[in-house]
């Protein structure tokens, strides 16, 4: 029973993991960048819930929605600013760019609110509930649940909506579909815009589950939400969700065995198998690049 209990808390902690990944495989399935900011996004989302909570006494749905909102406008900004200009530049140019802009950030919060640790509210009852023999957090189901939602609505967009389907066309040929009459621009915009947003929901997932936030926290969050990207297919949205919810159980059970120093040095490990054995990923296929 114990290890269905570290299952749980696996998906849960992975489910974090999915919905940082989906911002890198969006945005890298439509312009081909990683956008190493994207831990920063997710650092934002965090600190724009905690003063909604702690300083502005809402609520958690409207502190989620809020801090959605405002990362889903931060990385439209970061995209028209930063990488704009860059879209037919190397691909080095702009990956250069992108952690210049993620330390940018960085710097721009401690230099504006300081270094020290924030610690998240309580604003949520952490009760357990026992199913089936196995104790449960609520605290773990409720953000199981709302990932989910969330992914489920991300699909509905990706394959139901007009946005979505112009990105998926703007993923398959940038040039065919300008030729289409699709504003380009618009729906990379609109990429950065719900990629981001799903950082800000998984920056307050993850105040709320570790309570402890700090303006260097998107750094690990985000490599390892990369390497759930890269261990699913990069590119490929499904993959990212997979890759994520693997990667957190995989940590959960490093550190239930009693191994939980080398929890962090678990993704990397993964990172380097996947790139030796299966470099396209779970649900990626093997293409060859022309050069």
């Amino acid at each position: 029973m114990e290890w269905i209990q570290q299952l749980i808390n696996g998906i849960s902690l992975g489910s974090i993991y999915a919905l940082i990944a989906l911002g890198y495989t969006m945005v890298y399935g439509i312009i081909k960048l990683i956008n190493f900011a994207h831990g920063e996004v997710f650092m934002i989302g965090a600190f724009v819930g905690f003063y909604a909570i702690a300083g502005w006494g809402l609520g958690f749905f409207p502190a989620l929605i809020l801090s959605m909102v405002t990362c889903a406008i931060f990385g439209v900004l970061i995209e028209r600013i930063a990488y704009r200009r860059l879209r037919n530049a190397t691909r080095i140019a702009a990956l250069i760019t992108a952690i210049g802009v993620s330390l940018l950030i960085q710097y721009t919060v401690i230099y504006a609110r300081g270094a020290q640790v924030e610690v998240y509210p309580n604003v949520l009852a952490n009760k357990k509930f026992d199913i089936f023999g196995v104790q449960v957090s609520s605290q773990s189901l409720l953000i199981l649940t709302v990932s989910i939602i969330l992914m489920i609505i991300l699909q509905f967009i990706v394959h139901k909506t007009k946005i979505g389907k112009a990105m998926r066309a703007v993923s398959h040929d940038m040039e065919a579909a300008r030729l289409m009459g699709i504003n380009v621009n618009t729906t990379i915009s609109a990429t950065f815009a719900i990629g981001s947003s799903l950082a800000g929901a998984a920056g307050v997932f993850f105040g709320v589950y570790y309570t402890k936030i700090e303006p260097l926290m998107g750094v690990i969050p985000g490599v390892k939400a990369f390497v759930a990207a890269v261990l699913g297919g990069i590119g490929i949205i499904p993959g990212a969700m997979v890759g994520g919810m693997l990667l957190g159980i995989v940590e959960t059970i490093v550190s239930a065995i009693g191994l939980s120093l080398w929890r962090d040095a678990a993704a990397f490990i993964i990172l380097i198998l996947i790139l030796l054995f299966r470099p396209s990923g779970i649900f990626g296929k093997n293409t060859r690049e022309k050069v």
